[in-house]
């Protein structure tokens, strides 16, 4: 059911400096990915830093994630939405399998070495440091309350048949 438009805010153009009064009527799409590009490239950044990627941190998080050790082929297809092409996971694998900080057994299946753990554990200090940062200033009740706003718009857009 579509709203009535006596209830539809008006859309206005993208304003980074539009005021807290104009909020309601800016673009998600604009400001979402304002700070999608921004978080990413700070932690990208400080990541960089110590000559690491965020899609290395990926790798190294999935491997750790489960009761069982994932294959070469399961880390590919779980991680490859997030990536920047569908050829850069099994590249990080490469190069983390390079660099000793994993390992893979006769079956395929990919082990974190000491040296990986290591490293994973580092990186996750770095994230949630990177994570105090961005949410300087928001109580994690206002956290939980931006995110459900985002899933909502998620499911609104993804809705089966709608368009």
């Amino acid at each position: 059911m579509k709203p009535s438009n006596d209830s539809i805010t008006d859309q206005a153009p993208a304003d980074p400096a539009a005021t807290e009064d104009m909020l309601a009527n800016q673009p998600i799409g604009y400001w979402s990915g304002l700070v999608h590009e921004a978080v990413t490239r700070h932690l990208r950044d400080a990541m960089a830093r110590i000559d690491v990627t965020q899609p290395q941190y990926w790798v190294l998080n999935r491997v750790n994630a489960g009761p069982t050790t994932p294959s070469r082929e399961e880390v590919i297809a779980q991680l490859t939405p997030l990536a920047d092409g569908p050829h850069e996971i099994a590249r990080v694998i490469d190069q983390l399998l390079h660099r000793g900080w994993l390992r893979s057994d006769t079956g395929k299946d990919l082990h974190l070495t000491d040296a990986g753990e290591a490293a994973r554990v580092r990186l996750r200090a770095i994230a949630t440091e990177l994570r105090a940062d961005v949410h300087r200033g928001i109580s994690d009740e206002e956290y939980v309350a931006a995110l459900k706003v985002l899933r909502r718009m998620l499911a609104n857009v993804e809705a089966p048949g709608e368009s």
